[in-house]
């Protein structure tokens, strides 16, 4: 036996036989293709033109922060850490509890602005809450 060469493999590879539902989806995919590709084109142009204001805003500010900016966002962001330590058990405690602690220290340090998040939310889920009403009234009445 030689140490520096090795036997000549003998492998062949086998490809297993699509099923019923494979060839479905493979049709059906190659018929949609056209329609996802003009969504795709139409979404990036899109969000290209609004993506583009948003991240140079984004760059600007974060080149030139305000003063007291990043230890603001260092204890929002450890409060949200912390969260996600204390929800342990249900995935909505996982959802809740890092959301709910992030929104406590972000209206800590900035009041005005979660004045007015609370009053724009406050008048959706009202909207949201009478519509709801409505629904089920008329449910209600039709039988």
């Amino acid at each position: 036996l030689s140490l520096y060469s090795s036997p000549a493999r003998e492998t062949k590879y086998v490809e297993n036989p699509q099923t019923q539902l494979e060839e479905g989806v493979s049709r059906l995919r190659h018929v949609m293709e056209p329609y996802t590709a003009w969504c795709q084109v139409q979404w990036f142009c899109v969000t290209s033109a609004l993506c583009s204001d948003f991240f140079s805003e984004a760059f600007e500010f974060l080149q030139n922060p305000p003063a007291g900016f990043y230890p603001r966002l260092g204890v929002i962001g450890f409060a949200g850490i912390v969260g996600l330590f204390l929800a342990r058990g249900s995935k909505i405690k996982k959802l809740v509890y890092p959301v709910g602690l992030m929104g406590i220290g972000a209206s800590m340090y900035y009041p005005q602005q979660t004045v007015s998040i609370a009053k724009v939310a406050g008048t959706h889920l009202y909207d949201w809450s009478l519509h709801g009403y409505i629904a089920v009234e008329s449910l209600w009445k039709d039988n």
